[in-house]
């Protein structure tokens, strides 16, 4: 039974703490990657063996062959576990298999990269059951994208190591993805200016738009949109200061994109960001042929409402996501965004 003292002594309590700021109650924080020393992996050489991974959805034959096939072309030899064409579910195996997969990539001495043959869903799953020792102690390139935004998120935040959204294993290797592939990774320059490819700009999805105009440089991060957004209130989360931020998205309706960009305004994470890049929100336009969408806010309209107020460097459309043609962005690195030139600059090499 709680005595009359014990009664003043929580009423105290409780009057001390109606004086506590709102934002003591709440302080932020602090992220691990907030003071990280960054790691970069060593450059791939022609001939270098790259490792396959499917950390997320899994892959059937002929996409493991595909996946085989795009890095043979490109002069690396290949390498995967046996493990490679698990299914579990609609994941690429059990959590414990595919998290084996990348610690094994990433202790073999012979593999120089892990390239993932796809996303899908899947990745954050292995937050714990990667060995991030393994990782700081042999660092090597990992590329992909869309749900691998997530394991490029863990990686980075946990380690420092600088990774790449990129292509998958099974994307389309065409000219303009070939050269910012190498240039990023085989043929570092201490400058490497990414510049945005003119086709199909004219398609709404491609359609470029400048929200701000301008200049920005900072630490290039970021990746898929929902699952940017889906680190926040994680150890894995990556404070956004002073950084540029780059996104993505694929088949989420506008309404949608509103709601992803509503949390991270909420959070706070773009409170101090020092710009924005966008590509392509594929297939994020509203659903004309439903009439419950007639006069909806349409995606263009939606980023420009919820971004535009926050007056830093900004520009929708660049080449990277669920596209063809596709930048090699890493994630870890300086960069400088410019809006008239529709291009990410890298500051320094991202590979030693």
């Amino acid at each position: 039974m709680i005595n009359r003292r014990d009664l003043l002594k929580v009423g105290a309590l409780a009057s001390a703490s109606a004086i506590i700021p709102f934002n003591g109650l709440f302080a932020k924080t602090k992220l691990f990657s907030d003071s990280i020393q960054t790691i970069k992996p060593p450059r791939l050489k022609i001939g270098d063996t790259i490792g396959l991974a499917v950390p997320g959805s899994s892959i059937n034959e002929e996409e493991l062959q595909d996946s085989i096939t795009n890095m043979e072309k490109l002069g690396f030899k290949v390498f995967h576990t046996d493990r490679i064409l698990k299914k579990t579910g609609f994941l690429g195996g059990t959590d414990q298999e595919r998290a084996a997969d990348i610690n094994e990539l990433f202790a073999n001495k012979e593999i120089k990269a892990i390239v993932c043959a796809r996303g899908g869903y899947g990745c954050n799953r292995l937050a714990e059951l990667i060995d991030y020792n393994i990782v700081k102690a042999n660092p090597k390139i990992v590329c992909g994208y869309s749900d691998i935004t997530t394991l490029l998120y863990f990686l980075y935040s946990q380690t420092g190591l600088v990774c790449f959204h990129g292509p998958v294993a099974t994307s389309t290797f065409n000219e303009f993805s070939v050269n910012n592939f190498m240039n990023t990774l085989v043929e570092p320059k201490d400058t490497f200016t990414m510049k945005s490819a003119d086709e199909d700009k004219d398609k709404p999805d491609y359609k470029r738009m400048v929200i701000n105009p301008g200049t920005a440089e900072g630490i290039l991060v970021g990746g898929n949109l929902s699952l940017v957004v889906g680190q926040i209130g994680t150890p894995y989360d990556i404070n956004l200061d002073n950084k540029i931020l780059f996104i993505e998205e694929v088949g989420e309706e506008p309404y949608r994109i509103d709601r992803m960009l509503t949390q991270l305004l909420q959070a706070g994470k773009l409170k101090n960001v020092a710009g924005i890049a966008m590509g392509v929100f594929s297939g994020c336009e509203e659903k004309k042929q439903d009439p419950e969408y007639k006069d909806a806010f349409t995606l263009r309209e939606v980023i420009e409402e919820r971004l535009g107020k926050l007056k830093v460097p900004m520009i929708y459309g660049l080449s990277f996501g669920h596209i063809t043609n596709k930048f090699t962005l890493p994630f870890g690195i300086k960069a400088r965004l410019d809006t008239e030139n529709a291009s990410i600059t890298l500051l320094e090499k991202a590979v030693e």
